[in-house]
């Protein structure tokens, strides 16, 4: 040791060191924080100012190394010691079953290779940035960025930053490794909140900021974006006469990867058969979006590496790996036509007919493009190759429109003056204030079959087995043609139509039965006001508490319930005050009796509290869920805001996800959300 360094301040670094080291384990290796990170930060931070102090003191393998070197000019390129691959890519679970039939066929051809036991271990497919690590005796010298699997980027200091990278091994070995960097979900919404402040460009989604940030040229940038990394793969291993040898399976390669000081997922799995893959794949389906870092597949490799080595690799790929990849949520396709589609209040939607494509685990051949506004805004035509975006069960949105393909053969949508499906003489007007559309006469066959399926809905009045197709032979022949004639049919009128027998009469009948005692939120709903959701029914319902109240509300009564707004009073004041709807609310409430709400609005464990709903639940209904935190006291919105408390996250959220993470929004995922409950 250096003379003029003084003794405690040697011994305070070596602590320091090895303290840093002690909970960077304990915190990616056992799930076992015992400090924060914060804390963690500022035990570095004293390493650094006395490594400043005294330099000799500065180790190769410190942990200060990780906050950043000087800056480069620019990257070297590194030749890899061993060429990097990608996957192939299956997309169900009938591709999964012919991949393995192929590989079957080529491990038959070995008598001794056919004798091993086939088997796969099943990782999270991380949807990150590959990066290779060498190791000399133990020792970080080098990190590259897989490139074109042949040559790469250095990426040396940057990859010293990330805390998940060990500097030094637990055992003096030879070593290329193979992982994957990431960006946690919660770190990418800090860093494009902080980029939109800046007035930067935001990035796009976490694996590109994962990737621009071990590319930035100085390592404190990389540093202050709190990368995470798995490592997954041992490419070289020479054990320099030390009892570690190259494990025989993929299964133990993870194990010695964790032993060695590498984070390794925990999250992985040995299946015996196609099936029990694909089994293990619809297990992550619903519960993906629930971690911290994004995952867009299962990577499934054969656990033997004798057979590995058997299988070998095509020009591009191992033949002894794939990607099962989770659904698509955004895909391409052409435009073959605009059409209107009428609604149950008149309002016109322009649909795009689509080139039928698979989104999100379903085929669709239909997208919103909402009204005439967005049409301009996207400049959309018929006959463009469009990006279509499915969240959950809701209709595909269209993205963007890709200019590049176009030909000049494409077609402006222009709204017509007249649509036939409005009744009347099909005149057509712009809404007041709005960017949509409606019929100037609300009396067609089409609106009204609408309004019945809406009123017979599960959210409405829910009314089972009173269908589209039911609701629209029951108007052929004259049996029903408003609300309340719904409750007048009888068996006999049934029972003499195609695919009616006395059972499936009986049931229908029943549920209309049930359907007669309604709470004053659902029927608000069923009337098909405009401008009224489910989410402002309750609103309504809750505030007023009877209809005779809410028919008798002025426009700045109806204004004074949180979240209503001018538009939305005056459509809902001029719906009570139409002789039509109070001579059908009349006729109604002759067979329907509204439940009181007892339920004091904002009572409960949850009082006041605002959450978001996205995605589908899997272990509850969206209705059930709803219900449920409503009784508790809770507010479902629609949209995320810096108000909201909690966004609760199921399968294939979509934007309101991304927004939570934007504004630090707190997720919860199924799991957590079902406990918080008490379901």
């Amino acid at each position: 040791m250096d003379d003029s360094i003084p003794e405690n301040v040697a011994k305070r670094a070596a602590k320091l060191r090895e303290t840093v080291e002690r909970h960077r384990r304990l915190y990616h290796e056992k799930d076992a924080p015992e400090i924060s990170d914060e804390a963690y930060d500022s035990l570095v931070r004293e390493l650094e100012a006395i490594e400043n102090k005294y330099p000799s003191l500065k180790l190769g393998d410190t942990p200060t190394e990780r906050v950043g070197g000087e800056p480069s000019t620019a990257f070297d390129k590194i030749r890899h010691k061993v060429r990097q691959w990608s996957f192939d890519n299956v997309f169900d679970a009938g591709e999964f079953k012919d991949w393995e039939e192929k590989i079957k066929r080529i491990i038959a051809k070995d008598r001794d290779i056919s004798k091993i036991n086939l088997e796969y271990c099943v990782e999270h497919k991380i949807d990150g940035l590959k990066i290779v690590l060498n190791y000399k005796k133990g020792r970080f010298v080098q990190g590259a960025t897989r490139g074109d699997g042949v040559i790469g980027e250095n990426v040396t200091e940057n990859l010293k930053t990330i805390r998940d990278i060990p500097l030094s091994l637990s055992q003096s070995v030879d070593l290329i490794v193979v992982g994957e960097v990431w960006l946690s979900k919660k770190e990418f919404g800090r860093i494009n909140q902080e980029k939109k402040q800046a007035g930067e460009a935001l990035f796009a989604n976490p694996r590109n900021a994962a990737a621009g940030s071990i590319r930035q040229l100085d390592p404190k940038i990389t540093a202050g974006r709190k990368l995470s990394n798995f490592a997954y793969d041992i490419d070289l291993l020479d054990s320099r006469d030390l009892p570690i040898s190259m494990p025989k399976t993929q299964e133990e390669e993870l194990k010695l990867l964790s032993l060695l000081g590498f984070n390794v997922n925990k999250a992985h799995k040995i299946c015996r058969s196609a099936d029990e893959v694909i089994s293990y794949y619809k297990q992550w389906l619903p519960k993906r979006e629930g971690y911290e870092y994004g995952m867009d597949g299962l990577a499934v490799k054969v656990n033997s590496r004798d057979i590995q080595e058997y299988l070998g690799y095509t020009a591009k790929a191992p033949r002894f790996a794939v990607a099962f990849k989770f659904p698509a949520e955004q895909v391409t396709t052409k435009i073959k036509d605009i059409v209107l589609q009428v609604g149950r209040t008149g309002v016109l939607t322009p649909v795009a007919i689509l080139e039928p494509v698979v989104v999100a685990g379903s085929t669709v051949s239909r997208a919103t493009l909402h009204n005439e506004d967005e049409i301009n805004r996207l400049d959309t035509r018929i006959g463009d190759t469009v990006v279509i975006q499915k969240a959950g069960d809701v209709i595909p949105d269209i993205v963007m429109v890709l200019t590049d393909f176009r030909t000049g053969k494409e077609k402006k949508f222009v709204f017509p003056k007249k649509v036939p499906e409005c009744g009347g003489d099909g005149s057509i007007e712009r809404i007041p204030g709005q960017a949509a559309h409606r019929c100037v006469y609300p009396d067609s066959s089409v609106q009204q079959k609408r309004r019945l399926v809406h009123f017979a809905s599960k959210k409405a009045l829910n009314i089972d087995g009173l269908g589209g197709k039911t609701i629209e032979l029951f108007m052929e022949k004259n049996l029903i043609s408003s609300f309340d004639d719904i409750f007048t049919l009888k068996k006999g009128d049934m029972m003499v139509l195609p695919g009616f027998g006395e059972k499936s009469a009986d049931n229908l009948l029943k549920s209309i039965e049930n359907a007669k005692e309604v709470s004053l939120p659902r029927f608000i709903f069923s009337l098909s006001i405009g401008q009224v959701g489910e989410e402002t029914a309750r609103d309504l319902g809750v505030h007023f508490k009877t209809l005779e109240k809410l028919k008798n509300a002025s426009t700045e009564g109806l204004e004074s319930v949180e979240g209503i707004g001018p538009v939305v009073a005056r459509s809902v004041f001029d719906w009570f005050r139409n002789s039509q709807n109070i001579n059908l609310l009349e006729k109604l409430l002759k067979y329907i009796e509204i439940e009181k709400i007892s339920q004091p609005a904002g009572s409960g464990k949850l009082k006041g509290r605002i959450f978001v709903l996205t995605g589908a639940l899997n272990s509850v209904s969206r209705d059930l869920a709803k219900e449920k935190l409503e009784s508790l006291g809770a507010k479902v919105s629609s949209s995320v805001s810096k108000a909201t408390d909690y966004v609760v996250v199921g399968k294939d959220p979509g934007s309101k996800y991304e927004k939570a993470k934007e504004l630090g929004v707190s997720v919860l995922n199924e799991e957590e959300f079902v406990e918080l409950i008490g379901q």
